[in-house]
């Protein structure tokens, strides 16, 4: 894939990158980069504006998604001298009653993030107020409509893209032409909030938002959709019809638009998912198998009973063009998937490698297995982690953070009270009651109810663990710093969380590493955990047993590999099945509401079960065997 490494503009009708995207769009290998791209257009412009003594009026947005463009933005402004006193601001949105010093307002939001970190006068720094009467709102709404008129409208807008196609607090149903004003909120918008305030309940049911008109008269506009839980609106919004359900289309209309995406964002756009609908494609084995198996499920075939004529009709004739025949091809891809299914996943002792996904020597490895929080390894690779155990490898599992913040207060609740009853002078446990009964929903927790949390998470994990014949002395909680912030935003990566994931491989000296995989989030603590993994690898792979060491990706609990990602599928029994749901149940604070559940109402054990059995029914529609459920790892070389 080529992939763009600017955001500059080109006027409709000499950017499109196929027939079927109706916007302005460049893909960056990661966030990061697109991030740094951003924000140095930003700068360039504000340096501009300050040769011409002149004002820059810059529209921000807030969320995950502008949060590398404002930290390059400090850092050009602390390295390179880049001044904001000529930028005037304007936020696109904030909660309706909600204080300014409430840490999930977004004006506490822009003040942590960006503004007192630079030199940007308070006086030119406009954020709609959450704070007022309905009736004062109104009036404020018009004002602000108002200021933005009186500077000659926004010189540049950023934008994040809401999963409903939202744009500022823009929901499905905006009108074209609306304009500031208040604004109720959409239940998916509300669920998508829901980890920061810590339950939907707590989430503002309003909001005060810029109107679609008012972004849309801004001379620039620059949208950032980041992850793969991104992917779908990203394809309606650059390839769908323009309609109010996805307010973001309307930016087809606006002529000087760009979206910056990384790769799993940009991965459902028809020139990127299937570029042979598209264009003449350059055919390496991973196109190749992506593409048949896209095949097999548009004509409802198995690898093996495609023919000739189904590759012309669907736009891949050329895969066949040369000496290769579509039956030879079709053995070739088929044997190739077949390899990939091994009930073996530490490698079958005395096997021909060449036909199977993992190494058969040494014959007991010792395998460690990260998991981001401490029921991911479960969740995710029950079934493989109870394999490996079973067939004598030396298993070692590294909670990498805590998890103390997905444990609801009235969970936490029950133990202190529990605590207290078994030693009634405690202090510490009085301390935590009382700040839990005194309604402290929406502050940091205090550090006493953290390391409660965190102790009831461990206790569940052991539980998992012993459940599947682990040594306690296995088992390792390395409670990463970054994490350890008490709220939904966490610290940068730093040298002691590379320290720390160093000590631990270091200690073991694994044979095999299982890590997560799952780029849903690129700001997620998933990601942060596999760039720890991925940095920490980076400084060890000079070391001689790190020659010896693979590592493998497993998937959360929302997205699994495509099929043709999978190196190694790990097939389940049904009985295989049910130990692996028992292992996840020991995690009871995550049953049953569980705080972080994302857009799938479903507890993760079944959401997690569903997965694996459409894993294995897909490995059927493709000729395979039918297994009960498999589990899916895709190898990281380093």
């Amino acid at each position: 894939m080529n992939v763009s490494t600017s955001t500059s503009y080109h006027k409709p009708g000499k950017f499109e990158n196929s027939r079927f995207e109706k916007i302005h769009n460049v893909i960056f290998e990661s966030s990061n980069t697109g991030s740094i791209a951003v924000a140095n257009e930003i700068a360039s412009l504000i340096r501009a504006k300050q040769k011409n003594g002149e004002p820059f009026i810059l529209g921000l947005a807030t969320g995950s998604s502008p949060i590398k463009v404002y930290e390059e933005l400090i850092r050009l402004h602390k390295e390179e001298n880049l001044s904001f006193k000529n930028v005037v601001t304007f936020n696109l949105d904030e909660y309706y009653q909600m204080n300014p010093d409430n840490y999930q307002s977004y004006y506490y939001f822009m003040q942590e993030y960006l503004f007192k970190h630079i030199d940007i006068l308070p006086e030119n720094v406009n954020i709609p107020q959450g704070n007022l009467t309905l009736e004062e709102s109104a009036v404020f709404c018009n004002e602000y409509e108002e200021k933005i008129k009186r500077y000659g409208g926004i010189d540049f807008q950023l934008l994040g893209i809401g999963r409903t196609g939202h744009i500022g607090f823009n929901e499905p149903g905006s009108h074209f032409n609306s304009s500031t004003r208040m604004v109720t909120l959409d239940f998916v918008t509300r669920r998508d909030a829901a980890p920061t305030f810590l339950s939907i309940d707590n989430v503002p049911k309003k909001a005060i938002t810029m109107g679609i008109s008012t972004i849309f008269e801004a001379k620039r506009i620059v949208l950032l959709a980041w992850g793969q839980n991104k992917s779908e609106i990203v394809r309606e919004t650059v390839e769908g019809e323009i309609t109010s359900k996805k307010p973001a289309t309307y930016l087809q209309l606006h002529n000087a638009t760009t979206i910056v995406l990384d790769t799993e964002a940009s991965s459902l756009l028809t020139r990127i998912n299937t570029p042979w609908l598209v264009d003449n494609c350059e055919w390496d084995e991973n196109l190749t198998h992506k593409a048949i198996f896209w095949l097999c499920q548009e004509t409802s075939k198995t690898i093996l009973e495609l023919s000739e004529k189904d590759y012309h009709e669907h736009g891949m004739g050329s895969l066949i063009e040369n000496d290769e025949t579509a039956y030879d091809l079709n053995i070739r891809v088929f044997n190739k998937l077949q390899h990939t299914i091994t009930g073996w996943p530490g490698g079958k002792p005395n096997s021909e490698f060449e036909k199977r996904p993992e190494r058969s020597t040494p014959e007991k490895k010792r395998v460690l297995i990260f998991s981001p929080h401490p029921d991911d390894d479960v969740i995710s690779m029950g079934g493989t982690f109870d394999r490996l155990v079973s067939q004598g490898h030396e298993v070692h599992i590294a909670y990498q953070t805590s998890g103390n913040i997905a444990v609801s207060n009235d969970e936490a609740l029950k133990f202190a009270e529990m605590g207290l009853e078994i030693n009634p002078e405690s202090d510490y446990y009085k301390t935590i009651i009382d700040f839990i009964k005194a309604g402290n929903n929406n502050v940091s927790d205090i550090p006493e109810l953290r390391k409660l949390k965190g102790l009831i998470r461990q206790k569940e994990s052991l539980g998992a663990t012993r459940y599947f014949n682990v040594p306690d002395k296995n088992i390792h909680f390395l409670n990463l710093p970054f994490y350890e912030t008490g709220t939904i935003k966490k610290n940068a990566l730093s040298d002691p969380d590379i320290a720390i994931m160093m000590h631990c491989i270091d200690e073991i000296q694994p044979h095999q590493i299982y890590a997560a995989g799952d780029l849903a989030d690129p700001h997620g603590t998933h990601k942060v955990c596999l760039d720890a993994l991925f940095l920490s690898l980076e400084k060890m792979r000079d070391l001689p047993y790190m020659n010896d060491c693979w590592v493998w990706l497993y998937r959360g609990a929302w997205h699994e590999w495509d099929i043709h990602e999978i190196e190694m599928a790990v097939p389940m029994s049904p009985s295989q099945v049910i130990r692996k749901r028992t292992a996840i149940f020991y995690h009871q604070s995550q049953k049953d509401g569980v705080m972080f559940q994302g857009d799938d109402s479903r507890e993760f054990w079944v959401r997690v079960e569903d997965r694996n059995k459409t894993t294995a029914t897909r490995f059927r529609d493709l000729g395979l065997t039918q297994y009960a459920a498999m589990e899916a790892f895709k190898r990281y070389i380093f």
